[in-house]
């Protein structure tokens, strides 16, 4: 395993767990307000197993992912990994952008 993608996995998902932290209580706050009528963050086809109106669900897979790339580095590991993250990211700054204050 090459200990620079190890470590830039790590960043990335360091930053959807912050991300993601804000995101979810804004979701929440939304929801009070009945505003954040929708049942998952992903369609079904996302590539994630997950399935939930926050966004941790979500994290909290492509940490596990994370996990089992490390015991067991593979290629197709590592390129659905770095899709999660890049969806994550993607899904997470729209968001950020959208509803920051």
């Amino acid at each position: 395993m090459n200990q620079d993608i190890n470590q830039k996995l790590i960043d990335n998902i360091s930053v959807i767990l912050k991300k993601s932290l804000s995101a979810d209580a804004t979701l929440a706050d939304l929801r009070e307000k009945k505003q954040a009528g929708f049942s998952a963050i992903f369609k079904t086809d996302a590539g994630f197993n997950a399935n939930a109106n926050t966004f941790q669900p979500y994290v909290e897979e492509v940490a596990d992912d994370l996990m089992s790339w490390q015991k067991a580095p593979t290629e197709q590991g590592l390129v659905s990994l770095v899709k999660k993250i890049e969806q994550l990211l993607k899904v997470l700054n729209t968001f950020e952008q959208s509803y920051s204050n």
